[in-house]
Parts: C-alpha cells; structure tokens; sequence
C-alpha cells in the first residue's frame, strides 16, 4: 500500500513538473497571447479613427471582420463621402471596393507604405499583421512599470528570410493580462520612426482590452492617429468564404 501511494505522488509530481515546464514563459508565447488576445478565433467590431495633423482633424467610423491573420474585411460607414468603401485583406492581397465609381482596385506595393485611408498605419502594417509571431525572434530584454502596470519588455529582431520593413520592434505587454500597452518601430538605421501607445482599458467583448490606441510618428510631434474601440464581438460564425470580393459588395 505505501508503495503504491509514492508511486502515486512521484506520478503526480513528475506530471505537475512536466506541465509547469511545457508552459513556461517565454517571450514568443507571450507575444502570440497578446496577439491572440485581440483577435479571437474571429472578431466583428465597431470602431472610429480620428486623423489628427496641425492645422486639421478627420473622423472615419468603420465595421470590420476578421478571421485570424489572414483575412480581414472592413466597411467604412462615415464621412459620407467615404461610406460604402470596402477593404478586403486575404493572405497576402488587400483590394479595395469604391461603389462611388463601381471600381474594384488592387493595391498594389508601391502603395504599402502610403496611410491607410491618409492616417498613420500604413497599408503594409495591415498586410503584415500575421508577422509580429511568425517573421521576428522575440526576446524579454527587461521589466518595466508602465502607467502602474508591470510589463515584459520584449525585443522583437527580424529573421533573416522575413519580408518586414522594420529593422527592429519592441513591445510592452502587461504581465498574467497578455495585453499590449505599448510599441516601438525602428528602421534598419535602428532610428525610431513610430509609436503605438494603448489605454482606456475596459470589458469590451467580455474581455479587458484597450477602447484606445494611439499611433504617433517621431518625426511629426504635432501628428497622430487616434483608434477608439466601441465594440468587438469575438468568435463569430465568418467562414473563410465570407472574405470574398463579392461580399464586398454587398456589405452593410
């Protein structure tokens, strides 16, 4: 009977060890939660951006659907003289849906770097939004308290078959929540050249995420973009087939 209670705990602590291992911390598993935390399986939300430069300020109010990674679809419902754009994002592709002059355009690359609808996130930061876990090597370089929050810094070093245009990123992300509070895009000169700073945390969808991101670039102190997050629904039933151009044009 002794024998078979320590074999019993020696099988319990063996189990409880290998466990505790295979979930160790570790800077990739971090970002990929942070990531995931976001994104769910699929995603339906609402939110507004506001544009702001010196001397003007623009609002755009969007519904957007997301699949993971690789498929996105975003409907823009104001300014007026926007409303009806669509954007489709599958894989490696993005179009765009203009029903004002019925034209379905490709961007094309020599348009990934230009503002997505003139703000400061770029075409190919929507494009490339699969590679934050998958074309850099992630590492935690320090802990910091951000805005009261403990946070893992972490570096983020490209790999070298990686098609990004970042020469190194590092991100904030607040320890046991898994959410990003802050970012840091470098060039390959390794001069900072954007920021993303994240706040206003609240319930959305049933999980304690920002309702605000801000994006500002260094060289322009007076310029930024404003994300606000009214609503997300995660884990919504969008078939990879729902991500089509036809449904572009029927969205609503």
């Amino acid at each position: 009977m002794k024998k078979t209670v320590l074999l019993l705990v020696t099988l319990f602590l063996s189990v409880a060890f290998t466990e505790g291992y295979s979930q160790e911390i570790t800077a990739e598993l971090i970002i990929k939660k942070a990531d995931e935390l976001t994104r769910g399986k699929t995603n339906k939300s609402e939110m507004t951006m506001e544009i702001i430069r010196p001397t003007w300020k623009r609002s755009v109010s969007m519904k957007s659907w997301s699949r993971g990674t690789n498929y996105s679809m975003t409907y823009i419902t104001a300014p007026s003289k926007d409303k009806g754009q669509v954007f489709l994002k599958r894989d490696t592709e993005m179009w765009n849906w203009i029903p004002s002059i019925g034209r379905m355009m490709k961007i094309p690359s020599s348009m990934m770097s230009q503002g997505w609808m003139g703000s400061d996130y770029s075409n190919d930061d929507i494009l490339k939004e699969s590679s934050i876990v998958n074309d850099y090597v992630h590492k935690i370089v320090s802990e910091e308290k951000i805005d009261g929050y403990d946070t893992y810094k972490i570096e983020m070093t490209p790999k070298e078959e990686a098609a990004v245009v970042w020469g190194k990123v590092y991100k904030w992300i607040i320890k046991d929540k898994y959410i990003q509070i802050k970012s840091e895009y470098y060039d390959e000169d390794m001069d900072l050249i954007k920021s993303d700073i994240s706040s206003d945390f609240k319930i959305i969808g049933g999980r304690f995420l920002p309702s605000k991101i801000e994006i500002i670039p260094t060289d322009e102190p007076d310029q930024k973009t404003v994300i606000h997050i009214k609503n997300i629904t995660f884990d919504v039933d969008l078939p990879e087939s729902f991500f089509s151009q036809q449904k572009m044009k029927r969205i609503r």
